[in-house]
């Protein structure tokens, strides 16, 4: 009677794992291939994925999150209370919250803001260094993954790791299954020579 509740579970649990582990391998594969072909960012949709390695954004911008932003399209076209992608006099990608619209001859120009920073930043940004607008899509904690995935050593590491447990596990629930059949097989021959003997 417990072998008969047990299967389904361990049959479940089996699922469970190989579907994840299935999963990890083919979004692993995904990031680095887009990562290597677009040169920068993965991109899926027509948005880009960008890993998030700061606070300033917290609490609805964990550090190590990933963030979908929205690249293209009027980059005038911002007004306060919108969060932008930007490139900053460092050549970093930043994404902050506008917190004030300006005007300069022809240009508009963002006064940006991290939501956890006690003060603005410190140059305004030129609507021409925008680059995505930040739609409110971040997965906590995947960002370090994305960032690991476009060094060298991250993206061999992570196609090669989740496909060795992939076949690992293959491995070990083919190796169960032939344990199980030899064990099947003993007692029916145990059983055949029983009703012989008789």
């Amino acid at each position: 009677m417990k072998k008969s509740i047990w299967k389904p579970i361990r049959r479940t649990i089996s699922f469970l794992i190989t579907t994840v582990l299935f999963l990890t391998l083919v979004f692993t594969v995904f990031i680095t291939i887009s990562s290597k072909a677009s040169g920068g960012e993965p991109e899926i949709m027509g948005y880009q994925l960008k890993a998030v390695l700061s606070g300033s954004m917290e609490p609805d911008i964990q550090t190590g999150s990933i963030i979908a932003v929205k690249p293209g399209g009027d980059m005038t076209r911002f007004n306060e209370g919108d969060v932008i992608t930007f490139i900053n006099e460092d050549e970093n990608l930043i994404t902050h919250r506008v917190v004030d619209v300006t005007q300069s001859g022809e240009h508009i120009m963002y006064e940006t803001k991290g939501d956890n920073n006690n003060a603005p930043d410190p140059t305004p940004v030129l609507s021409d260094n925008v680059v995505a607008e930040y739609e409110g899509f971040t997965i906590p904690y995947l960002g370090y993954v994305v960032n690991f995935a476009h060094s060298q050593a991250g993206s061999a590491i992570l196609l090669i790791v989740p496909g060795i447990l992939l076949l690992g596990y293959a491995a070990f629930t083919i190796w169960q299954a032939i344990s199980q059949l030899d064990v099947k097989q003993s007692s029916e021959t145990k059983v055949k020579e029983t009703i012989e003997q008789k």
